[in-house]
């Protein structure tokens, strides 16, 4: 019988830490969410037992963590609140982006459901009039240069890749800042709502942005 879906604000944390790490390596290990988190061995191991008997991991000592189905779409909720939380602070109230993060990381688990929606609809439209603001600037993320930001106007993507790459928060509206062109120009490592990624090149060249 699968236990309540009501978890802790830290047991949200783990889940959240766990699919961002997943999102940028591909997999993920106890060690890798203790060092995240800067937390002990104990305390992770404690936490990967909670949210397995919950169904939403699976897991088991000394083997890679995988994620089950409601454990993805849950995940996808706590991130999704963190992220509008961030933007919010950073775009209408001009917080600077550390403080941002710290205030989304408290705010996240306790905001309610009303509240969220309505803050979510309002971060949307700012996000649309920065789009019609900007679009005459396109540029590839491709054609890139590292220090240069850019607003997503559009992904030319389709399936899995589309959805991969929102999992990593790169979606429309969301600001990017190239970091590093490998000399062949692929990888190309980029900074998306304060996580740091890589690209290969065909990624980015699908990924329209407005240079800003």
């Amino acid at each position: 019988m699968v236990k309540s879906m009501q978890l802790s604000a830290s047991l949200e944390d783990y889940l959240e830490t766990i699919f961002v790490v997943v999102s940028e390596k591909g997999g993920v290990r106890a060690k890798d969410i203790a060092v995240r988190l800067g937390v002990k061995a104990g305390s992770v191991t404690g936490a990967l037992q909670a949210l397995s008997q919950k169904k939403l991991i699976n897991y088991a000592p000394y083997e890679a963590i995988t994620m089950t189905t409601e454990g993805l779409k849950k995940a996808r909720q706590i991130k999704r609140r963190h992220e509008v939380l961030k933007e919010f602070f950073i775009d209408v109230l001009g917080v600077e982006e550390e403080i941002a993060e710290k205030g989304a990381c408290k705010l996240e688990h306790d905001i309610p459901k009303v509240i969220f929606e309505r803050l979510t609809e309002f971060v949307e439209s700012i996000k649309k009039d920065r789009i019609m603001t900007h679009s005459k600037n396109e540029v590839t993320l491709a054609e890139m240069k590292p220090k240069q930001k850019g607003t997503v106007l559009k992904m030319n993507h389709r399936g899995t890749v589309t959805k991969r790459l929102a999992d990593m928060g790169i979606g429309s509206g969301a600001l990017i800042e190239v970091e590093r062109v490998a000399p062949l120009g692929d990888p190309i490592d980029i900074k998306v709502r304060g996580y740091h990624l890589s690209l290969r090149k065909e990624e980015a060249a699908a990924i329209i942005l407005s240079a800003v």
